[in-house]
């Protein structure tokens, strides 16, 4: 059986950037309070000293989920807000999962996870906000 999607169907291909960055938002937004509600700024920021990393830094991570998703999610910058939100997932992958491997089911989590979401930030980067965002209407 074969299912056949109309290619010129240009709605139907400006919603697939639309539910990208919904979800990536929803993701960075999940990721932002486990940090600020179970982890706990404090903890955060103790964790990422113990990796080597500056303390101060686990702030900026929160801050920068939390808006990253809210600014995905909204479609309110979309393109800068996504390459802005790259390095931190570099830095996920490499400094905080990079020792675990690449299986994200490792203990500690591997790289794999924060890796595939570097590249689908790069893909919303170029795609741009999709339907029914922010950026539409300004």
């Amino acid at each position: 059986m074969t299912v056949a999607f109309p290619s010129s169907d240009a709605r139907l291909a400006d919603l697939a950037p639309t539910l990208l960055r919904v979800a990536m938002g929803g993701l960075f937004l999940a990721h932002g309070a486990l940090k600020l509600f179970v982890f706990t700024p404090a903890g955060t920021a103790g964790y990422f000293q113990s990796i080597g990393l500056p303390g101060g830094l686990a702030y900026v991570t929160i801050l920068a989920e939390l808006l990253g998703g809210l600014a995905l999610i909204a479609g309110f910058r979309t393109r800068i807000v996504a390459l802005a939100l790259v390095p931190l997932m570099l830095g996920a992958a490499w400094f905080g999962h990079g020792a675990a491997g690449f299986f994200f089911s490792n203990a500690g989590g591997g790289w794999e996870f924060p890796a595939f979401w570097t590249v689908a930030l790069l893909v919303q980067a170029m795609l741009g906000s999709g339907e029914y965002a922010f950026d539409k209407r300004a």
